[in-house]
C-alpha cells in the first residue's frame, strides 16, 4: 500500500527568503498531516537553506505520522538523525553544494561505507532507504549494505514520461522486480507529480511510499494545501477504488 509522504524543503526555503516565520515549517507539517498526509520528509544540508537542524528538532516530537530524514551522511547529518530518531532515514549521495539530488548511490563504489553508517541507524532501530537508480544490477547489491528498502530516483521517469510513458516506466518495474526479489521494500521519489503519479503508481509493484515536494507544494499555490494532498492521494488510488490511509 503506497504512502504520500510530504517534502516539506520549500516551506522552509519561501520562509527562509523572507525571514521570521511565515510561513511556519512546523504548522505546515502538522497540517499536511491533519489534510491526510501519511508521511513527512525533511531533506536538512550543511548550509540550512531550507530545513534547518533546528526544524528538525521542533518536529519530531509533534509529527504522528512517519517522519523521514533525507540528506547525505556526513557525520553532522548521522549526529542529528540520531538525535531526532525518525521512523526512516534516507542516505542521498548528494555533495553540500548541489541543488537538488542529482544521482543515486554508485554501490560497487560505496557499499562498505553506507554498510556502516546503516548499522549505527539500525543500532537505533531507524529503518534505512537508499537513493538509487533504476538499475537491476545495482539494486541487487544493495543488501549487501543491509539496507531495509532503496528509493527510486525517478527524474528520468518524469523527463521521459510527456513523450512515451511505457519506455518512461519500463525501467522502473525492472527495477521494482529486482528490488521485490533482493527481499528490499521500494519507496520512489523526484519530479513525481499530478500528471505522472498514478501511472507509476499503478505499474510498480511493490511501491510502499512516494515522498513529494516541489510539485505538490507548487500545486498547493493553485488549489489549496489540503485540497492538493487530497489530489496526491487521489493519484494512489488502487484498482479496487480504496484509498490508501
Amino acid at each position: 500500500m503506497t504512502k504520500l509522504s510530504v517534502n516539506i524543503n520549500k516551506i522552509a526555503t519561501l520562509r527562509n527568503a523572507r525571514g521570521g516565520d511565515l510561513p511556519n515549517v512546523v504548522k505546515t507539517a502538522l497540517d499536511c498531516e491533519r489534510f491526510g498526509a501519511q508521511g513527512i520528509t525533511v531533506h536538512p544540508r550543511p548550509d540550512e537553506r531550507h530545513i534547518r537542524y533546528k526544524d528538525v528538532l521542533d518536529l519530531k516530537p509533534l509529527l504522528t505520522t512517519e517522519f523521514n530524514i533525507e540528506g547525505y551522511p556526513s557525520r553532522g547529518f548521522i549526529d542529528l538523525v540520531l538525535q531526532a530518531l525518525p521512523a526512516q532515514v534516507t542516505l542521498v549521495p548528494d555533495p553540500p553544494g548541489v541543488l537538488t539530488s542529482n544521482a543515486g548511490w554508485d554501490i560497487m563504489l560505496h557499499a562498505s561505507f553506507l554498510a556502516e553508517v546503516i548499522a549505527e541507524f539500525h543500532h537505533h532501530h531507524i529503518r534505512t532507504s537508499i537513493f538509487i537508480e533504476p538499475d537491476p544490477s545495482m539494486i541487487r547489491l544493495a543488501p549487501n549494505t543491509g539496507t531495509d528498502r532503496v528509493e527510486l530516483y525517478t527524474e528520468s521517469y518524469a523527463r521521459l514520461f510527456p513523450s512515451g510513458r511505457a519506455e518512461a516506466i519500463s525501467p522502473f518495474i525492472d527495477a521494482a522486480n529486482a528490488a521485490i526479489e533482493s527481499g528490499l521494500g521500494i519507496n520512489a521519489g523526484h519530479d513525481l507529480n499530478l500528471d505522472n503519479l498514478k501511472y507509476f503508481s499503478d505499474h510498480v509493484p511493490g511501491l510502499l511510499e512516494v515522498s513529494i515536494g516541489h510539485a505538490l507544494i507548487c500545486d498547493s499555490l493553485c488549489f489549496g494545501l489540503e485540497n492538493t494532498i487530497q489530489l496526491y492521494l487521489r493519484q494512489l488510488l488502487k484498482q479496487d477504488g480504496m484509498i490508501i490511509k
